[in-house]
């Protein structure tokens, strides 16, 4: 049989302890992609440790919000007749929608960077490309899950899915039949849209938040088209998959974002550090006003061979003497 042939597991075990290949693609796209960003929010001037522990914040919000709109937008696995609302913890199994993704691990991001003092437009902007790259990565589960493709196609680059994992999701081919790697399509496109956003970002230096709704604009441009080539069961609404709906609403919020932030901070400065709570300003206000025991410590230091007084003393060293003072003034040498 030709195509790409899907791998024969996807779980390993260590003992006891499974190692999901899921959750080992998702894990991995974490890192790497906090890797790129935090390069990215320094190269912007962000402080050390600053966007390791935004994403602390953020990848548990992120997964919680994923999840919560993957259980939504698929209700009846969960909620319908046959559903089993336990089934929603099952995280490992696959489900994390990216829309629910991105807002709840930006929020999540916020609440770390305001009690920083920071702002979020400058890391939001750093971390646009990195997410790409995240996302791409975390497709490789998918792969090993044998989940996600699209429709049977004849092209050489068809995907093989075995028949178990057809039946378990409701579907029935002929053996043999190849299908398209939607995943891959996927993993591809991202990383050619986290390259393009890099060259866009450092050829018109773009800020305020305008790499990120770019990044938001190309993923859904792409999530689009290629999920409309998925099969997998999905809510319908007005003869489209309820993805491709939102891919399409969010698209033109983007492009819209990116077009009004540009027109309205053209010229202005994206500073990182909420305004008030800058180190650098702290540090001047304190090199302006020395503190009050430094002064008088500095009058009190004065040795007496200050230049003034060495001054003085040869001033008067140096002046002429009266004759009539001279006259009155023993000389050793008579008193001798």
């Amino acid at each position: 049989m030709n195509g790409i042939p899907s791998p024969a597991q996807g779980v390993w075990y260590l003992g006891p302890i499974p190692l999901r290949a899921y959750a080992i693609a998702i894990l991995a796209g974490i890192v790497i992609g906090a890797w790129i960003a935090n390069k990215r929010y320094r190269s912007r001037g962000g402080p050390e440790g600053a966007l390791i522990d935004a994403v602390m914040w953020a990848v548990p919000f992120g997964i919680v919000g994923a999840r919560i709109y993957h259980v939504l937008s698929s209700p009846d696995r969960y909620f319908g007749p046959d559903g089993n609302l336990a089934l929603a913890l099952r995280i490992w199994e696959g489900g994390l929608g990216i829309w629910g993704a991105i807002p709840a691990g930006a929020l999540g991001a916020w609440i770390s960077l305001r009690r920083a003092g920071l702002r979020l437009t400058p890391l939001a902007d750093a971390i646009a490309p990195a997410l790409l790259v995240a996302q791409a990565i975390g497709r490789l589960g998918n792969y090993f899950n044998q989940e996600l493709f699209g429709a049977p196609t004849t092209l050489p680059w068809g995907l093989q899915i075995d028949q178990a994992h057809l039946r378990a999701q409701g579907l029935d081919f002929a053996e043999g039949t190849l299908f398209h790697p939607t995943f891959l399509y996927e993993l591809l496109w991202n990383v050619a849209m986290a390259v393009l956003i890099i060259y866009l970002d450092r050829r018109f230096a773009l800020r305020h938040g305008r790499v990120f709704w770019l990044y938001v604009a190309l993923y859904t441009l792409g999530r689009g088209w290629i999920e409309m080539l998925r099969i997998d069961e999905a809510e319908q609404v007005l003869g489209l998959r309820l993805n491709v709906w939102t891919s399409i609403i969010v698209l033109l919020v983007a492009v819209a974002a990116f077009v009004i932030i540009g027109r309205r901070t053209r010229g202005v400065e994206d500073p990182i550090w909420i305004p008030g709570r800058e180190p650098e300003a702290e540090a001047d206000e304190d090199e302006a006003e020395p503190d009050e025991a430094d002064v008088v410590e500095d009058e009190e230091s004065r040795e007496p061979d200050d230049p003034l007084v060495d001054d003085a003393d040869s001033e008067a060293d140096q002046a002429p003497v009266d004759d009539d003072d001279a006259a009155e003034r023993p000389d050793s040498r008579l008193a001798d």
